[in-house]
């Protein structure tokens, strides 16, 4: 093998020299403790810093525990808080999004762990991101008890980074809510999203800021609202109402619309026989959406599967338990629309017009 040209370093190299400050990131995890300190239950041993989180799992309190799991990320929405330099709620937006996925199944959260990668690590920055982790797992009741914070640098550009997590919940097996029973006659109700959520925002993005060339501070007037503010909303938590239709025995399926739209995770819940028949103009699609697809001449069946529309959560009941689902959602002061209904088919979302 060739021998190296260059001389060694007069000074030892380091692995701050590198990239990856060491000491930097001691001072990091030591924040990021006690703010995961603030979401422990009893349930939580060892707290933060060990090989492996610890949580004693209380079995008493269920006849035939199931567990229930999931991860996620944010995706390209952080590039929008790199920009707006917004980086506190990201970490609820996971949160939110994890917590909706499995409670759609009945799953009440247990804890929460996150994996953050970044080039060079900023102390200020991360515990912006952990502290929106923290306030969305006390929101939700689940404690948040490890992760990975990691330097990559050469890996990920100065200045951003990566955000997953990873949820783990449980409900008793006589209250798993998978679908099975769906039936055709079944309602369709659709519960409103706060905006985008977590999803479809590189095509937003590319219709914000390059079709329209609007500045994330630049207030549009189709919308109401500062281009950047409308596309950051946060991505809301439906685990209090999920909660409440469970509890009734209200529900016989539930899907949270994230990537894919209606058109994909409607189905996700539905027996092989049966498909959905759901009505276009039978909820009120929010101002961005309409907007987004002014901008880019977007097609229907593009925006359905790539938008969540205005549906964050859908939930499918009987027609004669209907009255008590739309009493329960007015007693919490939720809004829902009747979007659809079940019908035979298979396993597929059909549109139509109302």
């Amino acid at each position: 093998m060739p021998e190296s040209k260059k001389k060694p370093s007069a000074k030892p190299v380091t692995y701050a020299a590198a990239g990856v400050d060491i000491a930097s990131g001691d001072r990091a995890k030591e924040r990021i403790k006690e703010l995961a300190k603030q979401t422990f239950s009893r349930n939580v041993l060892g707290g933060i810093g060990g090989f492996g989180a610890l949580f004693k799992f209380d079995s008493k309190k269920f006849k035939d525990p199931i567990l229930v799991s999931s991860a996620d990320g944010v995706g390209t929405k952080l590039k929008l808080a790199f920009q707006l330099g917004i980086h506190d709620t990201v970490g609820a937006d996971l949160v939110n999004h994890c917590v909706n996925d499995i409670a759609v199944q009945g799953a009440t959260p247990l804890f929460f762990l996150d994996y953050l990668a970044t080039g060079r690590l900023e102390n200020k920055i991360i515990e912006k991101v952990v502290t929106g982790l923290a306030t969305a797992c006390r929101e939700n009741g689940c404690a948040l008890i490890g992760g990975e914070t990691a330097q990559m640098p050469g890996f990920y550009a100065d200045g951003e980074y990566d955000l997953a997590g990873f949820i783990v919940g449980v409900v008793d097996r006589d209250k798993l809510v998978t679908g099975a029973d769906i039936k055709p006659g079944d309602l369709v109700l659709g519960l409103p999203s706060t905006g985008l959520h977590t999803n479809g925002y590189s095509l937003a993005r590319k219709l914000f800021f390059e079709t329209a060339g609007y500045k994330p501070n630049d207030r549009v007037k189709a919308i109401k609202d500062k281009a950047g503010a409308a596309l950051m909303k946060t991505h809301r938590s439906y685990l209090p109402i999920i909660q409440k239709l469970t509890a009734a025995k209200l529900v016989e399926g539930m899907a949270h619309i994230t990537g894919g739209g209606i058109t994909e995770n409607l189905p996700r819940i539905l027996p092989k026989t049966v498909s959905a028949e759901i009505a276009l103009g039978s909820w009120p699609v929010l101002p961005i959406f309409e907007h987004l697809r002014e901008l880019g001449s977007v097609e229907q069946d593009e925006m359905m599967r790539t938008f969540n529309m205005g549906v964050g959560l859908t939930i499918v009941v009987r027609p004669e338990k209907y009255k008590k689902v739309a009493a329960l959602l007015e007693k919490l002061g939720e809004k829902h629309s009747i979007i659809g209904r079940i019908v035979k088919g298979n396993r597929k979302v059909v549109y139509t017009q109302k």
